[in-house]
């Protein structure tokens, strides 16, 4: 597959995306360029002392968070984009806020669905609350004189992945999907 159309402009990835509810609507975050993903998850085994042992043995406890780093790149291709890549700046940032009030109690931020083929989930979208996110306004490359905003822009995202709890996913989950 072609990164460009025709006219050299990025190629939407269709299958490469971030969802985010918010106030019962959907917005989506379609990638035009492959963003930079990792994903790491670790488990915690704990040294157990025993008497008449010369090493301390392992025990299994818990695996910790299973969290994905997601670097989306933003490019200006075409008048217009400008204004279109701060809308999306600004609905990443909001995965971070909690939603007004209902009454007198906040609710908690968005839960964002995550997919880029099968990188990620053989089938379907991950489910994942958003950590924290950085931006990098990089000012060796043009920008726009109206917005200060540079051509490119680069928004690290970290995620961890929730799960419904009759959906925990097991070893054998995670090898066949």
């Amino acid at each position: 597959m072609k990164a460009t159309i025709n006219n050299g402009k990025l190629r939407y990835l269709e299958d490469c995306y971030i969802v985010v509810l918010i106030s019962g609507e959907n917005y989506t975050i379609v990638m035009d360029n492959l963003p930079d993903i990792s994903d790491t998850k670790s488990a915690s085994y704990p040294d157990e002392n025993a008497i008449g042992r010369s090493m301390p043995f392992k025990s299994y406890r818990n695996s910790e968070n299973r969290s994905i780093s997601w670097t989306a790149h933003f490019f200006v291709q075409k008048e217009g984009d400008q204004d279109e890549i701060l809308d999306v700046l600004r609905l990443i940032e909001s995965c971070l806020y909690p939603t007004s009030p209902t009454g007198s109690a906040y609710a908690p931020p968005p839960v964002c669905r995550l997919r880029c083929g099968k990188l990620l989930k053989k089938e379907g979208e991950l489910c994942a609350v958003m950590k924290s996110y950085s931006v990098k306004f990089d000012t060796s490359v043009p920008w726009d004189e109206i917005n200060f905003m540079p051509y490119k822009l680069d928004v690290d995202m970290q995620f961890d992945v929730i799960y419904d709890q009759s959906d925990l996913p097991g070893a054998e989950t995670i090898l066949t999907d």
